[in-house]
């Protein structure tokens, strides 16, 4: 059982998408029953199958990929058929000829791959006549047309919730990453305490480029989509802070670098340091704030923006010049960022 497990996955299709797959391959099976008088409509299934994809640009996508690799694998396989007959021997070249002819026109995975299928198929299948090839092709538009359009009509798949999400955590993580650095400017922290700090800033890397990755999905999932109407806005707002919190956690973690190596505990006695421990802590305050509803309003004590002011700098202690020269400047994008008004 342990072999098995290695071949699941942490997280399973939508069960609507496996019944919207399942209702793509029927259909087209069906259609193509009806309108070309054919038993075993393989060819339809097979597309339905791979055009349902995740959204509809990508199922458009898919469709024109599998009906290029069909046409050009039943093209060959009747060709080849009608030259050598169809013993096993031509099957095997005619395979090779596909992934040669798929290499030579620079095409993608799925129609290199849908080539020699499509080939092996007609030939195996014993289509050496060129209205067999034509029926396939046929066939193969069907199935993707079939899946094209229940993909696009039943509950189109939007991606965008899991886009806000992606972005909430990484806005979360980043603010609680700016407390996590006042409080090390704050209290003394041991070697450990400090290795920690940073690492907990550089995870940040890892969910800014997941929060990327669900916007670009999102995104995707909008396009040719009906449903798009309603949600792109939600999707660029996301998008827009996203923009935003790229910069801050390109911030954060210079901040949280310079700490770990310019650490002193002497630090808490610069009036400097003390500043700027409340500056990050507003910061992190109103980072929290960023894309709240407008309509809302605010919660007293609560959802009120604290980065009010600039901050004051006083003349620096000469053995935290550098550490306090490097959060100042970070404090002063991170600022900007957050409440669009530089320091003066």
């Amino acid at each position: 059982m342990r072999g098995f497990s290695t071949l699941q996955q942490s997280h399973r299709s939508p069960l609507l998408q496996v019944l919207k797959t399942s209702a793509a391959a029927v259909v087209a099976w069906l259609a193509s029953s009806l309108l070309l008088g054919q038993p075993f409509p393989i060819f339809a299934a097979i597309a339905a199958l791979l055009v349902v994809q995740p959204s509809v640009n990508q199922s458009l996508a898919k469709g024109i990929e599998r009906s290029v690799g069909v046409v050009l694998g039943v093209l060959l396989a009747s060709v080849a058929g009608a030259v050598f007959g169809n013993a096993s021997w031509v099957v095997l070249l005619a395979i090779v000829a596909s992934l040669l002819i798929a290499w030579a026109l620079k095409l993608g995975p799925g129609s290199s791959n849908q080539i020699p299928i499509s080939a092996m198929l007609v030939l195996a299948l014993g289509g050496d006549s060129p209205l067999y090839a034509v029926d396939r092709v046929v066939e193969t538009v069907i199935g993707a047309v079939t899946a094209l359009v229940i993909n696009a009509l039943i509950v189109p798949p939007v991606l965008v919730a899991p886009a806000h999400v992606a972005i909430t955590r990484l806005q979360n993580r980043t603010a609680a990453a700016l407390d996590r650095i006042a409080l090390a400017l704050h209290e003394p922290q041991s070697r450990a305490e400090l290795i920690e700090l940073l690492e907990q800033a550089r995870e940040l890397r890892g969910l800014r480029d997941a929060a990327a990755d669900a916007v670009a999905l999102g995104e995707e999932s909008l396009t040719l989509n009906p449903r798009r109407s309603r949600m792109r806005d939600l999707l660029a707002d996301d998008a827009e802070l996203l923009v935003r919190l790229n910069a801050l956690v390109t911030r954060v973690i210079g901040m949280a670098r310079a700490i770990h190596d310019h650490y002193d505990p002497t630090l808490m006695d610069d009036p400097n340091v003390h500043a700027i421990v409340t500056e990050i802590s507003r910061a992190a305050h109103d980072l929290r704030l960023l894309g709240a509803s407008e309509s809302d309003g605010p919660t007293p004590g609560v959802d009120v923006p604290a980065l009010t002011a600039p901050l004051v700098v006083q003349q620096p202690n000469p053995d935290h010049w550098i550490l306090v020269g490097s959060l100042l400047e970070d404090m002063r994008r991170v600022r900007e960022e957050i409440v669009g008004v530089p320091y003066r």
